[in-house]
């Protein structure tokens, strides 16, 4: 392994930077990628139809100019080192990057070329996923697009900062002040029970009425803007929920419910996709409310997300209240 000689790293940072760049070419990206992704020198040389031994030194070559080994070897078996699980996400994505680039620069006057990564949590995204994504897929067919489920609040708010997110649906508030972010919806929420719970056939309960009862939530850990919601509602209630089971898919939340594991409070946008053996009933005077929004990073505004936060704000109007 070649390491930077004495004083390279300080001092002479921008000439070191210019010097890779001028060594690492397009082919070694391909041959690392091989590799790594077939963990065997043989298979990745066949899989570019060259020869083994080549293949071998356009890596190392590329290791030189990197300053680092990006493989583990032995006569049993390859590996990715940290550096090299580091450089392949990197790796792709300048391969993606190149073929993008080549089909906007052929793309017809009018097309839109780009890539856009949008963050949600699931099943309380299930009304406003959709107008955007279909908003997106017919006004630009073309826009590569990559949807990340599952994620609460809090994951989604450091992808968006670490560049991994473009824009993520969230729960509002946030602490997050290098993000900007837009509310989308306010909805009130309501109790999921069980169908056999001796609440269940009420078409309004106060939430004191379930003070006595065990509760499934989402994670503290992860930030959960609906957890918090829950949490605050039944403070003000006057007691604080028992929590038996932390889950982070809302919907497998409500399955819980369904199996008799506890309560929940969801938004009653979920009223109508509720899973067998449960019930949604609504909360009786002032409801505590959920706000929901979306959020992005406006230091990483690429022209795929400005037209994104476009189409946005056109089918995802901000609510009134």
């Amino acid at each position: 392994m070649n390491r930077p000689a004495p004083g390279d790293s300080n001092g002479a940072g921008h000439h070191g930077n210019t010097a890779w760049r001028n060594n690492v070419e397009l082919r070694q990206i391909e041959a690392f990628l091989a590799v790594a992704e077939e963990l065997h020198f043989g298979r990745a040389a066949h899989r570019l139809r060259m020869a083994q031994s080549p293949l071998s030194q356009t890596v190392k070559k590329l290791e030189k100019s990197l300053g680092t080994d990006l493989f583990e070897r032995n006569t049993r078996a390859v590996s990715l080192t940290t550096a090299g699980f580091a450089f392949l996400p990197h790796a792709r994505k300048i391969l993606e990057e190149l073929d993008l680039a080549r089909r906007a620069a052929t793309a017809d006057a009018g097309e839109v070329y780009g890539r856009l990564s949008i963050g949600f949590s699931g099943a309380l995204n299930h009304k406003t996923l959709p107008p955007l994504t279909r908003a997106l897929r017919s006004s630009y067919p073309h826009l590569d697009l990559t949807l990340s489920g599952g994620l609460l609040t809090q994951d989604a708010l450091d992808q968006l900062r670490n560049g991994s997110l473009d824009l993520s649906f969230i729960g509002l508030p946030v602490d997050a002040p290098s993000l900007a972010t837009r509310r989308i919806a306010v909805e009130p929420l309501g109790a999921a029970v069980p169908e056999d719970h001796p609440l269940a056939g009420r078409p309004q309960i106060a939430l004191a009425d379930l003070a006595a009862d065990n509760f499934v939530t989402m994670p503290a850990a992860q930030g959960s803007t609906l957890r918090e919601a829950v949490f605050s509602a039944c403070t003000a209630a006057g007691f604080r929920p028992r929590v038996v089971q932390e889950v982070s898919d809302p919907y497998m939340a409500l399955s819980l419910v369904a199996g008799g594991v506890g309560v929940s409070l969801v938004p009653d946008s979920m009223a109508g996709i509720m899973p067998g053996g449960t019930v949604f009933i609504a909360l009786s005077g002032a409801a505590p409310l959920l706000a929901s929004g979306i959020a992005w990073n406006p230091a990483l505004i690429s022209p795929a997300l400005k037209l994104a936060l476009e189409l946005a704000d056109s089918v995802l109007p901000t609510p009134s209240r």
